[in-house]
């Protein structure tokens, strides 16, 4: 495979901090431009900007998991976590259902693979995960574009 096929799943609550963050900021200048006169005014405005402001900042450090299949390899990426598998090792994926959904990943025997945890909180996990906003569709679709079939209908098993 040549072509690179990306995804990157959404996270809503970095979206809902980044809007909210922007609005206070927002709401901050116009406290102050109402009465700029007044010492409560200016405090109200500062401090609802500076926790906008606050809040923004903290919407854009959010990391999201990015998807990537290009030149032979399957790549997940999650700020600085990444996991990286030969394209040739896979099998077969599948989803898991819940709330917040995740990927795993199936080697050429249809067992499924090992990865090492987020942060070292465990010694090792059999999926990477996803967002909550992540549509199962939406995964299928790049698993399909990538070439990787759906462990029901995995030539292995």
């Amino acid at each position: 495979m040549s072509d690179t096929v990306r995804l990157v799943c959404p996270a809503g609550r970095k979206h809902v901090e980044l809007w909210a963050g922007y609005a206070l900021v927002a709401l901050g200048i116009v406290a102050i431009a109402v009465d700029p006169t007044h010492w409560a005014n200016i405090t109200l405005g500062v401090l609802t900007a500076v926790i906008g402001a606050a809040l923004a900042v903290h919407g854009h450090l959010i990391k999201v998991p990015v998807l990537e299949v290009s030149d032979g390899e399957f790549r997940y990426e999650r700020g600085r976590y990444v996991v990286s598998v030969p394209f040739h090792d896979i099998g077969s994926y599948y989803v898991l259902p819940g709330r917040i959904r995740s990927l795993g990943l199936c080697d050429t025997a249809g067992r499924p693979k090992r990865f090492p945890s987020l942060q070292s909180r465990r010694s090792s996990r059999t999926y990477l995960p996803l967002t909550g906003m992540t549509k199962p569709a939406k995964v299928e679709s790049f698993m399909a574009m990538a070439g990787i079939p759906p462990r029901k209908r995995s030539l292995s098993a």
